[in-house]
């Protein structure tokens, strides 16, 4: 799934006069199953402000004060169920009250939360994952049959819950509590990614029985509730047993402002301290002017083309390796994300565990590209580009995309769609699009785009010898022998694939010059992101 916009719902607060909102979907992506280093885990909790570097030079935490956040929203139609988290807002909100079993690290690997370890059987088809001591805001002991009901919950035919198709490879019937905290995880199949299959996205851990989160929500999480307007604000206090340790922060609040002018006008106006999603344009014109710090938080999101590899003509792959040489990446980087990123080189995961980054970086070679398309009887091929104001730069890429492939003899006409329909319409229709992917593991992206029965295959890769590689990846229990098939499969990919990534975009945030804490070593949709109970105020 992409980052697609939900419809736009007017609101007015009083406090913040003139604020718009819209929703973003929290990720690119549902299904979440990439592994860490060695398959068998025990020890402490996951990445702290040391694995996502702090923006602001660090200084001695203190505790105290109120910090509001100002995200889009998604209108009255808002909730603080944490299976239902989609919108960046609601995720934000969801880490704060709620905890996974696991979450992912500046790499998009498994880091355990509410697991303290987990151990596969020989064949890779059952996982045994032990609980750390933890408690819930009532002082509830988290155990496994919350574990089981949580999920179970999610996997629910009836509900629509975010995390269903991430948690399909676990046959939950068969899975059982050992004992009060040890789940044993029987499997479809083999899975050797199976630990972040546990930090998938919406995979939380409530309370076994729950079902009030909207009055009452009690969770594991770093702070507890306190009340939620659907659409206008939520506040919640910290919680002083949190198991990773008391947030610094007395309270957060999160307020719903949908334009970025608004959030970034309320930052300034002292009304909020921390303003997510901002564009290069306000980055850049606030950067060096000391009232607010800017953070980027680098290799956040995809930028591509997906050529649809089943038809003409990019049915023929010399075809699409012309197409890889005619992007100019570095201009298409700095039009399109107006410099706030950084080149890519047609993979996915750039910085990710797994990634195959010994691949030599492509350039553009006009020549070359002619030559292949004289060859594929393709001289003056004529394309139609889709793209669509839904994401930033789209419009741009492609105007720019549309003017390099015209010095390769390629005429390429742009077609803009619906913003409501684009994700939908790009999905199995055209030929050519404009695309972009929030983090997630790599083997994720496999998974869910790139597999015969993938359901969100937007290059229609279909190939039976790929997906054999990928079936082997998931039963190699040697981490360094699994890397070398994803590197294999990537390999394929770079050399013909359908996805011309031509660049990755920075997510970028704005605080208040007095907030310390603000992770800035780790991608949207990663555990240090929006993470506040690491935030102190100076």
């Amino acid at each position: 799934m992409n980052d697609v916009p939900r419809n736009d719902v007017p609101v007015n607060d009083p406090r913040f006069p003139g604020l718009r909102r819209r929703g973003f979907l929290a990720a690119a992506g549902g299904a979440a199953a990439a592994g860490l280093g060695g398959l068998a885990l025990t020890g402490c909790a996951g990445s702290g402000p040391a694995a996502g570097a702090s923006a602001d030079g660090g200084g001695r935490p203190r505790r105290g004060g109120r910090l509001r956040a100002a995200f889009a929203g998604g209108g009255a139609s808002e909730t603080l169920d944490p299976h239902l988290a989609n919108l960046f807002a609601d995720v934000a909100r969801a880490k704060a009250l709620f905890d996974k079993l696991a979450d992912y690290g500046p790499d998009l690997s498994a880091r355990p939360r509410l697991a303290s370890g987990w151990e596969p059987s020989a064949g890779l088809d059952r996982w045994k994952v032990t609980l750390r001591e933890a408690a819930f805001h009532d002082g509830r002991p988290v155990t496994a049959a919350d574990v089981l009901f949580s999920y179970r919950r999610v996997a629910d035919p009836a509900g629509a819950y975010r995390a269903k198709a991430s948690l399909e490879p676990i046959d939950l019937g068969a899975s059982r509590a050992i004992d009060a905290r040890t789940v044993e995880f029987v499997l479809k199949r083999p899975t050797a990614e199976f630990p972040n299959v546990l930090a998938a996205f919406g995979a939380y851990v409530v309370p076994e029985g729950a079902d009030d989160f909207d009055r009452n929500p009690v969770g594991s999480g770093p702070f507890r509730f306190v009340s939620f307007a659907p659409g206008r604000s939520a506040v919640f206090r910290r919680n002083d047993d949190y198991w990773d340790g008391a947030p610094y922060l007395d309270e957060l609040e999160f307020v719903v402002a949908n334009e970025e002018s608004a959030r970034v006008n309320a930052l300034l106006g002292g009304q909020v301290e921390y303003a997510h999603e901002l564009n290069p344009t306000t980055a850049r014109a606030h950067e060096d002017g000391g009232r607010v710090r800017i953070v980027r938080l680098r290799n956040s999101a995809m930028q591509s083309f997906a050529m649809k590899t089943d038809r003409p003509p990019f049915d023929d792959a010399r075809v699409r390796q012309a197409f890889f040489l005619i992007a100019d990446r570095k201009e298409l980087v700095e039009g399109a994300l107006s410099g706030a990123g950084e080149i890519g080189n047609d993979l996915f995961g750039k910085g990710y565990e797994y990634y195959a980054g010994g691949l030599p970086q492509r350039e553009q070679d006009l020549d070359r590209a002619r030559a292949l398309l004289k060859r594929a009887g393709a001289e003056k091929l004529k394309v139609t580009l889709d793209t669509s104001p839904v994401a930033a730069g789209f419009t741009e890429a492609a105007a720019i995309f549309r003017d390099q492939a015209a010095r390769a003899g390629v005429t390429v006409t742009v077609r803009t769609g619906s913003k409501d329909s684009y994700w939908k319409d790009v999905l199995d229709s055209g030929t050519l699009c404009c695309y972009r992917s929030g983090a997630m593991p790599i083997e994720a992206h496999i998974s869910q785009r790139l597999l015969t029965g993938s359901t969100t295959n937007a290059t229609k890769w279909h190939h039976k010898d790929f997906d054999a590689l990928y079936r082997q990846a998931q039963s190699t229990r040697d981490r360094t022998a699994r890397a070398a098939v994803y590197e294999r499969m990537q390999r394929r990919l770079h050399a013909e694939g359908g996805f011309l990534v031509w660049g990755f975009a920075d997510w970028i945030l704005g605080t208040a010059s007095n907030v310390r804490g603000v992770a800035s070593g780790a991608p949207a949709n990663s555990l240090d992101w929006a993470r506040f109970d690491k935030v102190w105020l100076a």
